[in-house]
């Protein structure tokens, strides 16, 4: 197997299910379509839909099911990325190496953009219920929803953005404090993702929670592998700004523990991870591949 050609392959097809379900620009609400579409379709490595399809693939799960819980899981991440790069939060002005969606269509705009795509993401994950021939599948639907529901909200990623922000005015953050927030404003969509995926294929309760522990791992290895390309890389090479964790006075697992701490604890979570990926039944070595390259990425 060519993992980057498959990588190519499978982002790309992440991508079209998701473009086959953004909102068409049209109407007096044109203005916020073109900026839920702009930040929707700005590139990245929309690692949380195909992690969710490879991992409907390991426990069996076959037929279109899937797709409308990858589309509504990119568009959460992006909303999130939206509001994140409000001047009211972090302030950023480049992603993905071009402007950031406040930088083009405005403040109100893009909070609406980010409204805009929440909502749109529910929207499109129960149209999985109009797919669903049976109870059961219907039941694997519902459960899925509730999984996504619960990890980005108040119990998952916004959670984790509310303590992220306190940590930012807090005079000593623990360590503690710390993996809450890389669990849950990170770690909550790798979990949901991964999860839904199994869900929705069959998976038993026993299989959907290793694979939550293993998307925890996933989560944690990934934010702490971009605290540290935050630290080493260039705006060049990673699409946005660097530095930005120093100039928020935010805390991180390398301010915290210096780069080789941060770098061991990276690679010890991925293979942990990869030990439960590889104690199923069946195998999925691009799965596998993808989990190994996480952690010597450079962007």
């Amino acid at each position: 197997m060519n993992f980057k050609k498959t990588l190519e392959e499978k982002t790309a097809f992440a991508e079209a299910v998701l473009k086959k379900y953004l909102p068409r620009e049209e109407g007096f609400q044109i203005r916020a379509a073109q900026a839920m579409n702009y930040s929707a379709m700005a590139g990245g490595k929309r690692l949380r839909p195909v992690l969710m399809r490879e991992c409907f693939l390991l426990f069996g799960g076959e037929g279109e099911l899937v797709e409308p819980f990858m589309a509504a899981l990119e568009m959460i991440h992006n909303y999130s990325l939206v509001h994140d790069d409000l001047p009211a939060m972090d302030n950023d002005e480049y992603r993905r190496g071009r402007e950031t969606t406040w930088k083009v269509y405005g403040d109100g705009m893009a909070v609406l953009a980010g409204d805009g795509l929440l909502n749109l993401a529910y929207e499109t994950a129960a149209s999985a219920f109009d797919q669903a021939t049976d109870l059961q599948t219907m039941r694997r639907a519902a459960q899925a929803l509730k999984v996504l529901g619960n990890r980005a909200g108040l119990g998952g990623m916004i959670g984790g953005q509310c303590a992220d922000i306190e940590a930012e005015s807090a005079q000593n953050v623990t360590e503690e404090a710390l993996l809450f927030i890389h669990e849950n404003k990170t770690a909550a969509l790798i979990q949901a993702a991964m999860m839904i995926g199994a869900i929705l294929a069959g998976a038993d309760q026993k299989a959907v929670e290793a694979m939550e522990r293993a998307a925890y791992l996933i989560g944690i290895a990934f934010q702490i592998k971009d605290d540290i390309l935050d630290v080493t890389s260039s705006q060049e090479v990673l699409g946005k700004p660097v530095g930005s964790d120093e100039r928020n006075h935010k805390l991180t697992f390398v301010s915290l523990h210096g780069l080789k701490k941060a770098e061991e604890e990276v690679e010890k979570m991925s293979r942990e991870a990869l030990k439960i990926l590889t104690s199923f039944d069946r195998r999925n070595e691009f799965l596998e591949e993808l989990v190994s390259f996480l952690i010597t990425r450079e962007r």
